[in-house]
């Protein structure tokens, strides 16, 4: 397992104002400087989202009017605002005006215009605008927070318009030692591993969904971890061969291939793929229930592919437990006992009947 460092994250913030506070925002400052914040907005957005209104309040007497402006918008979107576009050009004009100039955040407002643009249908404009964001973002705020969300909304636009290959050269370049964030980098490949399997880049493919699964797990992210680990076995378990590396010297030691060089060959210790499969089903929700589950359809499918169906023993006998119809049709395909399968046929007919 990863060692998890000391958590940064806003949300950290505001865990500290509900056990400490409330504080004066001088107090509030040294706190910002102690988890190396240099801007009010992300911890303003998480006061927001957290219902800290005390919090929020204090803060908001230290945003600029170009931070003010932006978290406006953040709070119409929260409350099911969708036409912000308007609100998005004025906030813009703040952040460009001389005297109240943020190029940062005009940065983060063109990539929130782009998005906006394509909700509207307008893909080119949008591709325009997320480009611009993420250059300048790029320039003025490399590996930030909102630098990181340019590169996964412009790789998620490239993939929604049918350019993978463009996709997979935005997730390139987010490198995991780039100084990005964990969750960043786990969520860039978990896209690039879906790409390259779908180009028949086996290989490829395994290896960023390991470094997709090692990199949440870094980020503390479980769900992300477990979507990982999944991918990771998916597209790994007919490859197992004890005489491979461990797959992490393998993810080191990979470089980029030549024009015309043949793909490399698939082979993964064993290990990697029981190490893997464990801490999925060990980190998986207690509970069973809830009626879209597609952590425990996956590791239920993986399971039966790995010959380990009887991880899932005390899930098999409680067909009533499950409220996922897709997940009771992959139970009821994997088991042979006839009078067990029975149950489970009776019931995918009480949650599918109309």
């Amino acid at each position: 397992m990863s060692e998890i460092e000391v958590p940064h994250a806003p949300g950290y913030f505001i865990s500290r104002w509900r056990e400490q506070g409330p504080v004066d925002i001088a107090t509030l400052e040294e706190w910002r400087e102690e988890m190396n914040w240099s801007t009010w907005l992300p911890l303003a957005e998480a006061a927001l989202f957290l219902d800290a209104a005390e919090l929020l309040a204090l803060i908001d007497t230290a945003l600029t009017p170009a931070e003010k402006a932006t978290l406006s918008l953040v709070r119409r979107r929260m409350l099911g605002d969708t036409r912000l576009q308007q609100a998005i050009e004025d906030a813009l004009d703040i952040a460009r005006h001389p005297d109240t100039r943020d190029l940062a955040l005009e940065g983060r407002l063109r990539m929130e215009l782009g998005l906006a643009k394509y909700e509207l249908g307008d893909t080119e404009a949008a591709k325009e605008d997320l480009t611009w964001a993420e250059t300048r973002l790029k320039s003025v705020a490399l590996a930030s927070r909102d630098h990181d969300l340019s590169l996964i909304n412009k790789a998620a636009l490239h993939t929604a318009c049918g350019e993978p290959l463009m996709a997979l050269t935005v997730y390139s370049d987010i490198p995991r030692n780039g100084g990005h964030a964990d969750e960043t980098v786990a969520l860039s490949r978990l896209g690039a591993s879906r790409i390259c399997a779908a180009l028949g880049h086996i290989f490829d493919s395994v290896r960023h969904a390991w470094n997709a699964h090692a990199h949440a797990l870094k980020a503390n992210q479980i769900g992300m971890a477990i979507e990982g680990g999944a991918l990771f076995l998916d597209f790994a378990s007919d490859s197992s061969d004890a005489s491979a590396e461990k797959m992490h010297i393998q993810v080191e030691n990979a470089k980029p291939r030549d024009a015309g060089q043949e793909p490399r060959e698939l082979k993964v210790h064993p290990d990697d793929l029981n190490d893997v499969f464990e801490w999925c089903c060990s980190n998986l929700p207690e509970k069973n229930t809830g009626d879209d589950r597609p952590d425990l359809r996956a590791m239920v499918s993986l399971a039966h592919r790995l010959d380990k169906l009887e991880r899932f023993e005390s899930l098999i006998q409680d067909p009533d437990g499950i409220e996922d119809p897709m997940l009771v049709a992959i139970v009821q395909s994997c088991i042979e006992d006839g009078e067990l399968k029975s149950l489970w046929n009776v019931r995918l007919a009480t949650l599918t009947m109309i």
